[in-house]
């Protein structure tokens, strides 16, 4: 019992560096059983403006986002959108089409190749 109290060593202390730098990661994502996205456009013109009106929901990582969103814009803007996205369902149709007018017993091509 003579030996207590029990005194410590003395060590060496050792020099840190003072440019290091503690780099944390991100954080693990842990693996949600159920998530979902969903997101809603609205484009209308209304005496002379068009106005757009958007929503977006998302739930990730046990997380609840939503986020909306409205502005008004020139109607050329809107004339503009309509008319791309016409040439785009369009230009999708197109081809939908041209893959199956393959399977047609009388196809385009086959009429200039009997000439």
């Amino acid at each position: 019992m003579r030996d207590y109290p029990v005194k410590r060593a003395a060590r060496a202390s050792c020099k840190l560096e003072s440019d290091e730098v503690e780099v944390i990661g991100p954080a693990p994502r842990t693996n949600s059983f159920f998530s979902f996205s969903y997101s809603y456009t609205e484009i209308s013109v209304l005496d002379g403006k068009a106005r757009v009106k958007a929503k977006q929901t998302r739930l990730e990582d046990g997380k609840l986002t939503s986020e909306t969103f409205e502005a008004d814009l020139d109607r050329s803007a809107y004339e503009q959108m309509v008319d791309h996205a016409q040439r785009y369902v369009l230009g999708q149709t197109a081809l939908f089409l041209k893959s199956l007018s393959s399977l047609l017993p009388f196809s385009y091509q086959q009429r200039f190749d009997r000439d």
